[in-house]
């Protein structure tokens, strides 16, 4: 039985408005379009090409993480699988902690993870748990808590670390009691200990 376009359209606009308005051709694929259609809809203007495999829907709202989705779709497996995620600074940045204005976008990737990163990406490398992630609009993102223990495993300053800690506990997305949790390295661990003395000082002063 042949399916209804607008049923077929429907469906693929339920998955491009999970993900900012892009969709994968597999994706476009599963709900109906063929690969003929595809280069049809594509040539009339209808879906934007974004690289290999991916598309925008023209005239869907723009995201304010357009890149966040863009590169996050890049990083995916043969499966379709979003690989990396938002982290370190990046991660900083989105979760409003701190004021660091990273010049490159930080993604987190599986440790196996072989794509070269693009001019515009860091990437880091490790084997995340569904707790270290938030899932968002088209890409996912570490939780306050694992980008704060990220940024002390690197080289960010400690000023930086500072306030973008002041503000996770401040805003209540982190507790302090987590930030005694094992599993950081040993330069991580001392730098996190001494952002949360140097801030314990600051408030003490700032009480007295």
């Amino acid at each position: 039985m042949r399916r209804d376009p607008r049923e077929t359209e429907r469906r693929l606009l339920s998955i491009a408005s999970e993900q900012g308005g892009y969709f994968t051709a597999r994706q476009a694929l599963s709900v109906g379009y063929t690969y003929r259609q595809q280069h049809f809809h594509r040539e009339r203007g209808n879906w934007l090409l974004v690289d290999r495999g991916l598309f925008r829907l023209r005239g869907y709202p723009n995201s304010p993480h357009e890149d966040l989705i863009r590169w996050a779709f890049w990083s995916r497996d043969q499966k379709g699988q979003i690989k990396a995620a938002v982290s370190h600074e990046s991660a900083l940045a989105f979760h409003d902690l701190g004021d660091i204005m990273p010049a490159k976008l930080h993604f987190t990737v599986p440790k196996g993870f072989r794509k070269r990163a693009p001019d515009a990406c860091v990437l880091h490398h490790r084997n995340l748990g569904d707790s270290d992630l938030e899932r968002h609009e088209g890409f996912l993102v570490t939780t306050p808590l694992r980008t704060i223990k990220d940024v002390a495993e690197s080289h960010v300053s400690p000023e930086h670390l500072i306030k973008a800690l002041h503000d996770a506990l401040n805003r209540g997305l982190i507790r302090r009691k987590q930030l005694e949790e094992d599993g950081m390295s040993r330069f991580g661990r001392q730098r996190l200990d001494e952002a949360v003395q140097a801030l314990a000082k600051s408030q003490d002063h700032e009480a007295a």
